[in-house]
């Protein structure tokens, strides 16, 4: 299991014997005394995994858009998500969940891959490069802003002294 988890290896593996004997997820939290978020996060793995669940799993995965539309198909035809996760090799079930809600809002484009990172500037403009003209506007409206801060001050100022 990876570094982060807040739980032993020791309680995971106790916790998975005790989801195999039938217990919930909160008796088990309570009965090592460990956090109720955490053993949740881990039967959930565990009813699409099993005993897998005690593996680390791997980096995170790409899915190719084919991929996620095939398996968002299924869900929205019926099939339960837990089982479609663990007959795909999904770690959860959960990853599905903002396939399905894509789906529906943007069809199958909506499960394309997104670029990382900032978007690239337009062609024909350098970061940081402004036309003359759009300088000079710019910099008239902080003079204007400024003489009327100042006109105000000065207003202030003489109301002050009467």
């Amino acid at each position: 299991m990876r570094a982060r988890s807040s739980l032993t290896e020791d309680q995971r593996s106790t916790a998975v014997a005790l989801f195999e004997d039938g217990r919930g997820s909160v008796w088990v939290a309570g009965t090592l005394g460990v956090s109720k978020d955490a053993v949740t996060q881990l039967h959930r793995r565990w009813r699409v995994r099993g005993r897998n669940a005690l593996m680390e799993k791997p980096d995170r995965t790409v899915f190719s858009q084919e991929f996620k539309v095939a398996v968002v198909q299924r869900v929205l035809a019926g099939e339960n998500k837990i089982e479609l996760a663990r007959e795909y090799g999904l770690s959860s079930a959960k990853i599905i969940e903002p396939w399905v809600r894509m789906y529906r809002k943007d069809g199958e484009d909506g499960l394309l891959p997104k670029r990382k990172g900032r978007p690239a500037a337009p062609p024909g403009s350098a970061a940081g490069e402004v036309s003359e003209l759009e300088a000079l506007r710019a910099e008239n409206e902080r003079l204007r802003t400024q003489v009327a801060y100042l006109g105000k001050l000065r207003a202030l100022m003489d109301q002050k002294r009467r």
